[in-house]
């Protein structure tokens, strides 16, 4: 590539985030009205659990490996900065941003790494979170994000696969630390509400989502709120009958209401929300920069990934999408993080899709044997039933409603747990309960990944495969040979994060986009677009393009845009 195609591919400085603007501020109004709509309550109610009780088995994690340095309120307020900040300013507020493992698993790599230097951990932290703010600022003013136009289902599939095994991982060593740390009989209860939440949270996603079950109605109370009761219910089911509420059990880790842990542990000698960054050697201030690039390398790569996910093709959207500015945004909270003492917050998955996926409005039609739809009436039903086999009846995304109000207020919700009241019910939620929430989560993320789905596919008996499915079209040996390097993927990604070496996690992400970049050259045309194709397209992807255009380029890339936004009917 020559500086003339990398000076092309970048672009002029700072054009990315004025198209993000200038392409996104028009709906400014809109995001808000279009939060009045019954999708957005059942929405916000399942954010708020998903975000917030997996950020607070993160947080029990790094108050364990860091020495207690970390605690819950660090977590809940670092969710709610992301869920308010990113509900008002975000060019795309459908992205759920929050604690991650990723960045729990960073934060705490960086204590051991330093803890047996005079160094103070706050401080340095906080200067790796400045320098990273700078360096996300540069990414985003010179357009660094054209370069999510090269992830594709490759890097996507294999990181969340990735996330969904944490998940799973997470979940039983939350189990374990029961038998451990009270004894067996916890841990047993423990594991029964674990499994319990799993079964019963993926049967009301099953039932709610991919199943005919019931009325339609139903099926919708099943999938906006079956989880979230199944929370609830098993909260309370450790406490029923003599046997069971006798049996002590670890719950979630509470602290004094809006009170930081350090705080608590040295009293009014901590220090509070904000830190002395400046109390710190001249030398470790430049000793955090490596550390900065791994944390924006993962940034980079998580949060834009999350957003691109949760705006993938299968959803039917119609606003402009944001990666620019939004990067540029994510640059403040990560420099603000570090100056209040808490996780930097960044793009969550399975969050963020789950996210979209809770406001989708579905839409039931008639498709007959060549592609076209019609709508669900009295004619078509008559159509139907005179020729059942030439109409199918399919349940597609008819639309999503794209709004701000669900991402701020579960915001403004987990804002409102650090509450002394709300502290104390958060206490009384068994830590087992996290364990199955964990592991639907992961279950569900395993289910509907693309790795997965190879897998299944070729352990499938011929005889049995859908001449329908597009991967029976594939050559087994370009098949075998794409789903081995995603699996190599996954297992990278799987076995840095299980050492000290954990801190150079990012790295191993970016290799891997780049080895997706050289898959075309081992996979041949039409077998690699089937097997790989852009995560998002259409009006998501509008502003990742080149940003030094001739006039012709312009007409005919719009040209492009408006038949791809017209062809064909929404994803199932």
């Amino acid at each position: 590539m020559t500086l003339k195609q990398i000076g092309n591919f970048f672009g002029t400085p700072g054009v990315g985030i004025y198209r993000d603007i200038k392409g996104r501020l028009p709906y400014y109004i809109s995001d808000w009205k279009d939060g009045l709509n019954y999708r957005v309550i059942p929405s916000t109610v399942y954010m708020y659990f998903t975000n917030l009780l997996p950020a607070i088995a993160f947080a029990q994690d790094m108050f364990d490996k860091t020495h207690n340095a970390y605690g819950v309120n660090e977590v809940l307020m670092a969710s709610a900065m992301g869920g308010i900040i990113f509900g008002l300013f975000a060019g795309q507020p459908l992205c759920i941003v929050g604690v991650t493992g990723p960045i729990a698993i960073f934060n705490y790599t960086v204590y051991d790494i330093i803890k047996n230097r005079d160094t103070p951990y706050f401080p340095f932290m906080a200067w790796i979170c400045l320098w990273s703010m700078v360096m996300h600022w540069f990414l985003a003013i010179f357009n660094f994000s054209n370069g999510l136009k090269w992830v594709t289902r490759y890097s996507c599939d294999a990181f969340g696969l990735f996330i969904s095994i944490v998940y799973l991982q997470k979940g039983i060593q939350i189990c374990t630390r029961q038998f451990s740390e009270v004894g067996d009989a916890s841990g047993y209860l423990s594991v029964i509400v674990g499994m319990c939440i799993m079964i019963f949270g993926c049967t009301t996603v099953l039932i709610g989502n991919h199943s005919t079950f019931f009325k339609g109605w139903i099926r919708g109370i099943f999938a906006d709120y079956g989880l979230p009761l199944c929370v609830v219910f098993f909260s309370g089911f450790v406490h029923f009958g003599t046997t069971l509420g006798h049996t002590t059990v670890q719950k979630l880790p509470t602290t004094n209401a809006f009170q930081p842990t350090d705080e608590i542990r040295n009293g009014p000698g901590g220090h509070g929300w904000f830190i002395h960054f400046w109390d710190i050697k001249v030398g470790d201030v430049f000793l955090a920069i490596p550390f900065a690039i791994l944390l924006t390398l993962l940034f980079y790569f998580d949060h834009n990934v999350s957003s691109l996910i949760c705006q993938g093709s299968e959803f039917p959207l119609k606003k402009p999408a944001s990666f620019h500015w939004d990067l540029f945004l994510l640059g403040i909270t990560t420099g603000v993080a570090g100056m209040l003492g808490i996780p930097a917050p960044n793009g969550l998955i399975p969050q963020a899709p789950l996210h979209t996926t809770s406001l989708v409005v579905k839409k039931e039609v008639y498709i007959d044997g060549e592609g076209r739809t019609y709508p669900v009436n009295d004619e078509t039903k008559e159509m139907a039933k005179d020729a059942p086999s030439s109409y199918t009846l399919l349940t597609i995304n008819e639309s999503v409603v794209e709004q701000r109000v669900s991402n701020f207020a579960q915001g403004l919700m987990i804002l409102g747990t650090m509450s002394g009241p709300l502290l104390v019910v958060l206490g009384l939620v068994p830590q087992g309960v996290l364990s199955g929430l964990f592991w639907c989560m992961g279950l569900t993320g395993v289910y509907n990944n693309g790795i997965v789905a190879k897998v299944v596919f070729i352990c499938t008996d011929a005889k049995y495969i859908s001449h329908e499915n597009a991967l029976s079209r594939v050559k087994p040996r370009n098949l075998y040979l794409y789903t081995i390097l995603e699996l190599c993927a996954f297992a990278a990604e799987f076995g840095i994060t299980q050492c000290i070496a954990a801190v150079g996690f990012p790295g191993v992400l970016l290799l891997f986009v780049l080895v997706s970049y050289y898959i075309p050259r081992f996979i041949p045309e039409p077998d690699m677009s089937i097997l790989d194709q852009p995560t998002a397209e259409g009006v998501v992807m509008e502003n990742l393009r080149t940003n030094r255009k001739t006039s012709t380029d312009d007409e005919k890339h719009s040209e492009e845009v408006s038949t791809k936004e017209v062809e064909g009917c929404p994803a199932v």
